[in-house]
């Protein structure tokens, strides 16, 4: 009768059913039977990660032959920093990019290291930085609408369908608005991770330039602790003067 310790061992190095495997089903112990249920756990989550990328990748399929961009942006709602959209075009075998979901349900480190794979694997992609001047001068939705227009024009490969995560587009290839598109498409979730890690990247560099924000920690959003450094502190170059409580209070500033 194998040990507890081996069994963990052989079953974490399995990806599927074996024989081995179900014969041990018929152990009586405890331990065993709690070894087996991780492991269905497992496999079954690994089925799961399986389904929903096929989804996503038959998803774009489905509007039509040829090169789709997936088209997304990051930080829309923050109180500072740009907002970042990213253009990708994906190859048809896109199987290296299983581990590709929307930015918004992937940790941090994990983001980062498809990043580099979607730039490895991709057939062209481009990345656009819309500052915050931009974002004040013109509104935060023409500032987005305009950036994912020159992350597209940044495609060294020109699409024949784009697909973007709930912005329609004035361009000349058939475009299709999506609501959530980036959970249920592959190239526009491969976008959303390209913006966030691109944006991510640019907070964490502010945060070095004004520690007193905290901006690695909250982005930019409107966090209670972010409210409290502009209190505290004011505000700095990268805050949006046309949102809320910042517009109010360079009003003030300028009337005092």
């Amino acid at each position: 009768m194998e040990s507890l310790k081996l069994i963990k061992e052989k079953l974490v190095a399995a990806t599927s059913e074996e024989e081995w495997i179900t014969a041990l089903r018929s152990d009586e112990r405890t331990g065993v039977k709690k070894l087996l249920a991780s492991f269905d756990r497992k496999v079954q989550k690994e089925q799961q990660k399986w389904s929903d990328y096929k989804a996503r990748h038959e998803f774009d399929s489905t509007f039509g032959e040829g090169l789709v961009a997936g088209v997304d942006e990051a930080g829309r709602g923050p109180l500072a920093g740009p907002v970042v959209t990213a253009a990708v075009i994906l190859p048809k075998n896109t199987e290296a990019l299983v581990d590709v979901n929307d930015s918004k349900q992937l940790k941090k480190k994990i983001r980062e290291a498809l990043a580099e794979l979607i730039k490895e694997h991709a057939v062209s992609y481009a990345v656009h930085i819309q500052p915050r001047q931009e974002i004040d001068r013109l509104n935060i939705y023409e500032a987005t609408r305009q950036s994912m227009l020159a992350s597209i024009g940044g495609l060294q490969v020109k699409p024949d369908i784009v697909l973007s995560d709930a912005m329609p587009l004035p361009i000349e290839q058939p475009c299709y608005d999506l609501i959530k598109g980036d959970a249920r498409s592959l190239s526009i979730a491969a976008a959303s991770i390209l913006a966030k890690t691109t944006r991510d990247a640019y907070m964490d560099q502010l945060a070095l330039d004004y520690p007193q924000y905290g901006f690695d920690k909250h982005s930019g959003y409107g966090t209670a602790v972010h409210l409290q450094a502009i209190d505290t502190y004011g505000i700095c170059p990268e805050h949006r003067h046309s949102f809320e409580p910042i517009k109010t209070l360079v009003q003030f500033m300028r009337e005092d």
